[in-house]
């Protein structure tokens, strides 16, 4: 996978995540991620998500960090396992993130961009200098949870050791290949009691579902990456889920 070129929208360098500087950059990012570039830069938020941030202006402001990185095994993304011990959405693979600090910044601005990387740092250890930002995509509603997210896109131009920061906040952390994303055979549709039905994925050992999932199967869809798959494979899901 080589590297491409691509018009940048911002030139600063991003890094730190206390008040430091952040912006977005598309300069010198592989060619590979053009597609998902592109779809960041089209994609509607009704083609994401039916779910949608309040009209009134409600819910708390957060951010995910949907980091791109590449090794031997080629594309990847960085997930990683809530502890089973939290009380909100347990023992689930995320993207790492979490809500806006008023340090953070403007929820409308930069806000979300610094809060993404604060929250990688916080949670895998991730060093926030690596990470290149290139784009952002609408935000989202997650009703259970009310929170307002803005995910956001990085390149992980200089990978760095990430692990388990606090073992009462994270289970695991991990990459899964993209290609293991587009797999048909490691996808299904998980069915939860409450009537929920959504795209799933079976990686690494982990069951990807809910949220995580839905902005994952969104993007392969829109950078023309999926692949056809069984959506009447399904994965039950408990109400402890």
């Amino acid at each position: 996978m080589g590297r491409g070129r691509t018009t940048g929208v911002g030139m600063t360098r991003t890094s730190g995540t206390q008040g430091g500087p952040v912006a977005l950059s598309r300069d010198g990012l592989p060619a590979w991620l053009d597609p998902v570039v592109r779809a960041a830069e089209t994609v509607r938020p009704t083609q994401l998500s039916r779910f949608l941030p309040p009209e009134d202006g409600s819910g708390r402001q957060s951010a995910v960090l949907i980091l791109f990185g590449e090794d031997e095994r080629g594309p990847q993304l960085l997930l990683m396992e809530r502890a089973s011990s939290l009380r909100s959405h347990a023992g689930q693979p995320s993207f790492p993130g979490g809500a806006l600090d008023p340090e953070d910044g403007d929820p409308q601005g930069e806000g979300p961009l610094r809060a993404a990387l604060r929250e990688a740092e916080e949670e895998t250890g991730l060093d926030p200098s690596g990470v290149q930002l290139f784009g952002v995509l609408p935000r989202l509603y997650i009703p259970v949870s009310g929170f307002v997210v803005t995910p956001v896109l990085g390149w992980w131009r200089e990978p760095t050791p990430v692990g388990v920061v606090d073992p009462n906040e994270t289970a695991r952390v991990f990459t899964v290949p993209v290609a293991d994303l587009t797999h048909p055979d490691n996808r299904a549709t998980a069915i939860h009691p409450s009537g929920f039905h959504g795209p799933a994925f079976l990686v690494e050992s982990a069951l990807v579902w809910g949220f995580t999932a839905g902005v994952i199967d969104r993007l392969l869809h829109f950078a023309g990456w999926e692949r056809p798959w069984d959506r009447d494979k399904q994965v039950p899901l408990d109400w402890r889920a």
